[in-house]
């Protein structure tokens, strides 16, 4: 449910829960590492980020005749395309295909598109499985919850806990204790179920204009198995996906892979640009993409909010980011948590029910200096922000009375006012501030800042009482400051 208050509570609960916490602190800290490792050389690092922004900037500049390309080139190889303006436009599509078939039952490989679309869940309600092959999807799919990363959607539980769920979920019903072990159970399902599916789903993480390819990035192999197994291929896709040419291909892929776990390359690369052809003994008989827009349209037709379809959905953002690091992705609970979810999310739901997500950020730019393709994720967080003030009681669809004035408000609003009046100024100058070391720590005002943070404790004296007992007068404070501006102006203008 998306609420402020209710991220609030998610977040409280994920802040008081040491499990989560440790869990999530040697899982970030390892990704990290191994981010740092593979891009040990930052001129190399540099270089590869800028091909790689410039490769997706073009693509988004040419996105509509790239679109029309695709889609060309699709149908030329003999892949039925489809395009849905919504995400029920995207579930209905699949739907018709699955009936079209006689589908009783899927396998499905990693896509986050179909998260978006919630497609297991209206699947189910009309009668058909649809199983996670994913080993971190179908842990989480097995106990009935939802990603918590966008690369590692399971990243939230430790060994022992999966070995409980095991235990107690799947069969057969023995405990395991290894990771060898563990897989081995989960590989016997899944190879039973891509044998009998009758429609194999899959993401796409790059789509060439140029061939009408469809490229697959993944680990397990269990991609493979559901684009070639089962005699119905359904590739899901965000229109944001395209690339004009197979050359761009590689250096995005280098980002990916480097930016998403450490690895230099991942275990599997698929490419498919047609359904099976005759006298090759794999791979479905008919292929279908669907190309799903959910917002972004919208997004495209503002500059610096265009900036958001840059993404490759990497998940470094989230690997760095101290907010997402403590509280984990459920308590944001979207398909796209942490950073990049901070700026998607309020533009595909809106910013009257998902715009309190734009809030939930430090600004550091932590997310910004690792981002492979260099999207400016705190400008587009301050726009956000800044929209969300100008339009609060003009959302047709929200009840004013939903944005309420908070004790935060009425903070910043006193802030104003005393450094907006010199008088006033001036009384806070003589020590009223000081009595915030003596606020009760229980006041609502402070409680929720100081569970979480060390009580900020105000100086004893301040910067002006500091000036005089140097003997500076406050006239020379303010001609060593404009001299010290001037000296830096023509020392930038130097260079």
């Amino acid at each position: 449910m998306l609420s402020t208050e209710q991220f609030k509570k998610d977040t409280f609960s994920a802040l008081n829960n040491p499990q989560l916490r440790g869990n999530f602190k040697r899982a970030m800290s390892g990704l990290m590492q191994k981010r740092l490792a593979v891009f040990s050389d930052d001129q190399e690092f540099h270089k590869l980020r800028e091909i790689g922004h410039s490769t997706r900037a073009n693509a988004l500049r040419k996105l509509p005749d790239l679109l029309q390309q695709l889609e060309s080139n699709c149908s030329k190889n003999g892949i039925q395309v489809y395009w849905a303006e919504t995400v029920d436009q995207a579930n209905q599509l699949v739907l018709e295909i699955a009936q079209r078939h006689n589908a009783k039952s899927m396998v499905k490989g990693k896509s986050m598109v179909s998260e978006e679309m919630e497609l297991n869940h209206f699947l189910e309600q009309h009668g058909i499985e649809a199983l996670e092959a994913d080993l971190g999807e179908y842990i989480i799919q097995v106990d009935h919850e939802l990603p918590s990363h966008i690369i590692m959607p399971a990243i939230h539980k430790n060994k022992e806990q999966i070995a409980q769920m095991f235990h107690q979920k799947v069969e057969p019903s023995v405990f395991v204790e290894s990771a060898e072990e563990m897989t081995a159970i989960a590989r016997k399902v899944l190879r039973r179920k891509f044998y009998q599916a009758d429609i194999g789903v899959s993401g796409v993480n790059f789509a060439v204009a140029e061939t009408g390819t469809l490229c697959l990035v993944e680990n397990e192999g269990n991609g493979r198995f559901c684009t070639t197994l089962p005699p119905v291929h359904v590739a899901l896709m965000g229109i944001e996906k395209v690339v004009e040419l197979l050359e761009d291909v590689p250096p995005l892929l280098s980002l990916l892979t480097r930016s998403a776990t450490g690895q230099a390359i991942t275990t599997y690369f698929n490419m498919i640009t047609s359904p099976r052809k005759v006298g090759e003994k794999d791979g479905p008989k008919n292929v279908y993409l669907i190309m799903l827009d959910n917002g972004r349209t919208q997004m495209y037709s503002d500059q610096l909010l265009r900036e958001t379809l840059l993404c490759i959905r990497c998940g470094a953002c989230m690997n760095h980011c101290p907010v997402y690091t403590r509280i984990g992705g459920h308590a944001y609970s979207t398909t796209y948590p942490g950073p990049i979810g901070k700026i998607l999310t309020p533009q595909m739901k809106g910013l009257h029910k998902a715009g309190y997500l734009a809030d939930a950020s430090s600004l550091c730019g932590a997310c910004v200096e690792v981002c492979p393709v260099k999207i400016p994720i705190t400008e587009i967080l301050l726009h956000l922000r800044h929209q969300k003030e100008e339009n609060k009681g003009n959302f047709p669809l929200t009840s004013p009375k939903n944005w309420k004035v908070g004790a935060s408000d009425l903070v910043w609003k006193g802030w104003e006012t005393v450094f907006s009046n010199p008088k006033i100024y001036k009384l806070k100058s003589l020590g009223i501030a000081k009595l915030g070391n003596f606020t009760p720590r229980w006041m609502p005002v402070l409680r929720n800042w100081t569970s979480v943070r060390s009580t900020p404790v105000f100086a004893k004296k301040n910067l002006h009482q500091l000036a005089r007992e140097e003997g500076l007068s406050y006239d020379c404070l303010l001609y060593t400051s404009a001299a010290a501006d001037e000296e830096d102006s023509v020392d930038l203008g130097g260079r």
